[in-house]
């Protein structure tokens, strides 16, 4: 299984996307996705590749997929997992997936493998068992993608117009040293505000003075162009 999965992904590389992807994801020394290794396959074939085999691929073969040096691997891996959890109704199954994230959050590491998964498994079952501290505990790991997941993962609070745990989680790394970090924050206060604007405006009149300047853009990307302004200069 795992053979076929990785030579099906091998059949649908393109060389000229390996070669630009490691400076995409900032895979150089030093920086966030070092030592990251690419087969340059575009992510509509990689979702494609998942639909064929996450029926009959078992979790510690994706665990192997997960533990994989290639991007694709590990992106592909998270596909096929997010449709197992998302088409079984089985509360047991689900409660293995959601522990088995957790347990391989080390593969786990770069934005687009955060974002396009968390909130889509542990999101969703915090959310649904009423397990907001899984989240609160990842938010104050010292690990950067362990915090990024704690506060993506509340888009799923966000969709269910649940706000009080993305600003909760948002708050307490506010002053993170990261900008994938502010980029976060600001997007899920974004999305906070597309549900609820005035939950987003209450929550930026208390802190946006105090917010990282990406963050603060990110945020306030679709308010009325002269409130924009207003926050950008200070004058609320």
């Amino acid at each position: 299984m795992i053979k076929d999965i990785k030579n099906a992904l091998a059949e649908l590389s393109i060389p000229e996307k390996a070669a630009f992807l490691p400076k995409f994801f900032k895979t150089g020394k030093g920086e966030y996705g070092e030592g990251d290794l690419f087969l340059g396959v575009k992510v509509p074939d990689q979702r494609a590749v998942a639909k064929e085999f996450y029926a009959k691929i078992s979790l510690p073969e994706i665990g192997e997929l997960l533990s994989s040096q290639y991007h694709e691997h590990r992106l592909t891996a998270l596909f096929m997992l997010i449709s197992k959890f998302e088409k079984t109704k089985n509360t047991s199954l689900k409660d293995q997936i959601a522990l088995f994230y957790l347990n391989n959050l080390k593969g786990i590491n770069n934005w687009d493998l955060v974002d396009s998964s968390c909130y889509k498994i542990l999101g969703r079952y915090a959310f649904e068992n009423q397990k907001e501290d899984l989240l609160i505990v990842l938010s104050e790991s010292e690990d950067l993608w362990h915090k990024r997941i704690a506060v993506v993962s509340t888009m799923h609070y966000l969709k269910k117009s649940n706000f009080e745990l993305t600003k909760k989680i948002v708050l307490r790394n506010l002053s993170h040293s990261h900008d994938l970090m502010h980029k976060a924050n600001g997007w899920l206060l974004r999305e906070m505000g597309n549900k609820n604007e005035t939950e987003l405006i209450d929550f930026l009149n208390a802190h946006y003075k105090k917010m990282p300047r990406t963050s603060l853009r990110y945020a306030i990307e679709k308010l009325d162009e002269n409130v924009r302004q207003d926050y950008l200069k200070g004058k609320i």
